[in-house]
């Protein structure tokens, strides 16, 4: 027999078993849809269901784990004891043990829904279907400059119970839709590409609040052809002024994989620097699971997947470093409380530490007043992939730069880079904006597995290295 699990199954398995083990169950079902259109084609509808059982065993100081998709009593319990066995195992060859986890001072219980406007099982695929058809159609007929085009829905609707022997019984849910499109200019073969879209944590109305598919079609059409006039961008040491969507990736790539403490055990650059200023003073920076902040956005999360309550984790105050991200097991190495930071993609994922919604918190200029006491720099928009490494090093790609003169912009550059030390940078920075929004929502972390995340901020200027592509 094949059946749904619930609390009280999950309970009455933990408990045949030795109360000496650490025992952690995650029942998950996921709803993956996914629609693209590639120049006037049907690229790939997609309808994914599953369900599945993943079982998490500490014993002897070393963590089994196991999953299964086939849930009767038999393989439930074979599940378990798959996981028990692996970590016994393991004991008998690894010399660095697990030396205990932190114990949730209260026991997590209840049920965690997000907030949803429009949910997405009453939206047919038809809608889906014809909205992501529609877009790709609407940016190519934009211009006879518009070469191609490339639109994309993708949503993924969870439901997760997890029970654990010390105490916690809770059920979530989670919504997250993302939309984008692509648009490729060509003239005289001359070719730019750019990119506009949306992802969030929450319904079909929260998706396009803000623009509609065919608003984020013309968008990245007119991104497009403004960029194919544009000059190429020379290297140089600048001030620049990063948008939100640049402030998110840095605070995201750059430094938060910098603080998560598995990494800070391996030697992270900042391991030793809690408490010391590691940026401006002007700088408060956040990762944050649920809270005003980081309300619908892609990376929002009530509760993680060991039970702890996910708030906000004050990492950077006013320029010093105030903490690491924690699950239960680092949180007891260092002496400290777990921060809600544990997250597994899929049962048959183990919980990792991994960030949320990253961002830099406003600050009190207006970006009006910040162009205006800009005598020399850029105005770098529109976040594109790269690269950080452990010592903080970037190097990441900007859809468009807008050249600032005497306080003015004077013109539009592309095919660019920023790059530096994101200490270095955070440190230079001067005036930060009071607006806020976050810009990496369509995008994922793939530490080990995937994970939904987002990042942001206000407009912020420092001083970093632009650079040309080409």
């Amino acid at each position: 027999m094949n059946y749904e699990l619930s609390i009280d199954i999950l309970n009455r398995l933990l408990t045949k078993y030795d109360k000496t083990y650490y025992l952690e169950a995650r029942y998950q079902t996921r709803s993956l849809n996914e629609v693209s259109f590639s120049n006037g084609e049907l690229e790939k509808i997609s309808t994914i269901e599953n369900s599945g059982l993943g079982l998490r065993a500490l014993v002897e100081g070393c963590w089994g784990f196991s999953s299964i998709y086939c849930m009767s009593n038999d393989m439930l319990e074979e599940c378990v004891s798959t996981a028990i066995a692996a970590a016994k195992a393991l004991s008998t060859t690894k010399k660095v043990k697990v030396k205990g986890l932190k114990h949730l001072q209260r026991a997590t219980k209840g049920i965690f829904k997000p907030n949803v406007n429009g949910q997405l099982q009453d939206i047919d695929i038809e809608k889906k279907i014809n909205v992501t058809r529609e877009a790709e159609a609407e940016a190519r007929k934009f211009s006879e400059r518009i070469k191609s085009a490339y639109s994309s829905y993708l949503e993924i609707i969870d439901h997760k119970i997890i029970v654990n022997n010390d105490g916690a019984e809770f059920e979530t849910f989670d919504s997250k839709p993302e939309f984008s499109i692509t648009c490729i200019a060509n003239s005289g073969g001359d070719r730019v590409t750019a990119s506009e879209g949306r992802g969030v944590t929450g319904g079909w109305n929260d998706l396009f609040e803000i623009s509609d598919h065919l608003q984020y079609a013309r968008l990245a059409s007119q991104r497009a052809l403004n960029l194919l006039e544009a000059k190429r961008v020379s290297g140089e040491n600048s001030t620049v002024i990063l948008d939100p969507g640049m402030v998110g990736l840095i605070s995201h790539e750059a430094i938060g994989h910098m603080v998560e403490a598995d990494f800070v055990l391996s030697g992270s650059i900042v391991k030793d620097k809690l408490d010391s200023m590691i940026a401006s003073e002007k700088v408060t920076l956040i990762d944050s699971g649920r809270s005003p902040y980081s309300e619908g956005a892609a990376g929002t999360m009530a509760v993680d997947d060991e039970g702890v309550l996910a708030g906000d984790v004050v990492l950077i105050e006013n320029g010093k470093l105030k903490s690491f991200l924690h699950n239960r097991e680092t949180a007891f190495l260092f002496d400290t409380e777990p921060t809600g930071n544990a997250r597994a993609f899929e049962y048959t994922d183990e919980p990792i530490i991994r960030m949320r919604n990253t961002f830099i918190k406003p600050g009190n200029d207006k970006l009006e007043d910040i162009i205006k006491e800009t005598k020399y720099g850029y105005l770098v928009k529109g976040p594109r992939n790269g690269q950080a490494d452990a010592n903080g090093e970037f190097m990441f790609g900007a859809q468009e730069l807008h050249l600032i003169q005497g306080g003015e912009i004077t013109g539009l550059k592309r095919g660019a880079t920023i790059s530096g030390n994101a200490f270095d940078v955070l440190k230079s920075v001067d005036m930060v904006g009071n607006d806020f929004s976050y810009g990496i929502g369509t995008g994922y972390c793939g530490k080990f597995q995937i994970a939904k995340v987002d990042g942001g901020g206000p407009h912020l200027r420092c001083i970093a290295t632009v650079g040309s592509l080409e």
